[in-house]
């Protein structure tokens, strides 16, 4: 085969977050796939094939890459962010598992900043000790689970990153995830809410679990829920490193 598949993370928004690795791969691409979104971030030149897709369609995306690249193309996937996490990485490699005659494709993963690094990186160190990231939609995974993984976040003490908290089609969400925490004893905790880092709005906030409403997060926004140790100095929030 003389195609390559390259699955690519492109950062939190900002261009200057995003790898040289991941520039390279775009610069040398005939044809890339992804979120709407994503694939309007990248700058169209001749000999350039741009395949927009809605957010839903992740295996179909997936599939299509796969078959351009075995058919010769020089193809990037991209996902805002860190393909791996909860991104495009893993839908490639589901759609390559029922297609074996593509099992010797040449498949690169280069990885991006993800939203929970960036929002972290802005509001000081919240996850400075160990932290779990939870995924709050409820598409692919039922919502039962969701909240069973939040308890057990909590009883922990993990610091939570909490990606796509809440959206126009899943309202309710985010509310119930912020009344598990508080179930579990969490209403002291810090709260970051930060919204489209990196970009010309970001906004960074912080308020106890306690003060956080629903409407404080939009699917723009990467909410991290600090440990019971999490503190602030000055400006800064951040999580000691030692655990008593």
């Amino acid at each position: 085969m003389t195609g390559t598949l390259t699955i690519a993370g492109l950062g939190p928004g900002s261009d200057a977050l995003v790898t040289p690795e991941v520039s390279a791969a775009l610069a040398s691409a005939t044809d890339i796939l992804g979120y709407a979104p994503y694939v309007a971030r990248v700058v169209p030149r001749p000999g350039l094939n741009l395949h927009p897709s809605d957010n839903r369609e992740e295996l179909q995306r997936a599939s299509e890459a796969l078959r351009l690249a075995a058919g010769g193309g020089q193809v990037v996937v991209v996902s805002s962010g860190d393909p791996g996490v909860f991104a495009m990485a893993s839908a490639v490699f589901e759609a390559l598992e029922q297609a074996p005659q593509w099992h010797e494709l040449p498949i690169r993963v280069l990885p991006g900043i993800t939203a929970m690094l960036a929002a972290a990186a802005r509001a000081g160190a919240p996850l400075g000790h160990d932290f779990c990231a939870i995924n709050l939609s409820d598409n692919l995974k039922p919502w039962a689970v969701i909240e069973k993984r939040l308890r057990l976040a909590a009883e922990a003490d993990f610091a939570i990153a909490m990606y796509n908290p809440r959206s126009v089609s899943r309202p309710e969400g985010f509310g119930r995830a912020l009344a598990a925490l508080k179930e579990a004893g969490c209403g002291d905790r810090l709260v970051i809410f930060a919204r489209a880092v990196s970009a010309a709005d970001e906004k960074i906030g912080t308020v106890t679990l306690n003060e956080a409403t629903p409407e404080m997060a939009d699917m723009r926004t990467l909410v991290i829920v600090g440990n019971s140790q999490t503190r602030r100095v000055g400006r800064w929030v951040y999580a000691p490193r030692q655990v008593r």
